[in-house]
């Protein structure tokens, strides 16, 4: 099996875009890369840290709207996982 190689500005932006989305995982998994590489590249690059102070106050509602929206998110999916398990259950549920 051949190694796969990433140049510099791949993983820069693997990086960017898994502080921007706040999930190594996720970002890796729609990249195609392991999640421990990206892990790694992230300790490597380090991305720096904008103290909260210097956030204008349009960054911080765009901040506290994008954490709002992964919950929201989050919950939706919780909600798909529960009707999926109580549509196939054993036809209490539904009409059939």
């Amino acid at each position: 099996m051949n190694k796969r190689v990433f140049d510099d500005s791949f993983k820069r932006m693997a990086v960017e875009l898994s502080y921007t989305r706040g999930s190594v995982k996720e970002v890796a998994q729609e990249l195609g890369v392991d999640p421990a590489r990206l892990s790694k590249w992230r300790n490597k690059l380090q991305a720096p840290a904008q103290p909260a102070a210097e956030l204008t106050a349009e960054q911080k509602e765009i901040r506290r709207l994008q954490k709002e929206l992964k919950e929201a998110q989050l919950e939706r999916d919780i909600l798909k996982k529960a009707i999926s398990i109580f549509s196939k259950g054993d036809g209490r549920y539904t009409d059939s």
